[in-house]
């Protein structure tokens, strides 16, 4: 998977979790907690989980629901579910 791939995944995550939020994608820092620190709420969550599968053509298994914790992590995890499609 190229750099240029892993940009897409990162800016698009971004932009999805902005939208949820109704946030700018430039507010959001890849180490802001998404609860803690940007207010999101378990709807939000879900939202923002369904939206990343229909994007990626992707199914998060629920065991790494409770690793979703910032923009950095959910990054990370969906580059690993689509590295292994």
């Amino acid at each position: 998977m190229g750099k240029k791939i892993n940009i897409d995944i990162a800016q698009d995550i971004r932009a999805l979790i902005a939208e949820v939020l109704e946030e700018k994608p430039e507010n959001i820092d890849e180490n802001a907690g998404f609860v803690k620190d940007l207010g999101m709420d378990s709807m939000m969550a879900l939202e923002i989980l369904a939206g990343i599968e229909k994007k990626f053509k992707i199914v998060i298994p629920e065991e790494n629901l409770p690793k979703f914790t910032n923009l950095k992590s959910t990054i990370n995890i969906v580059k690993e579910i689509l590295e292994k499609k």
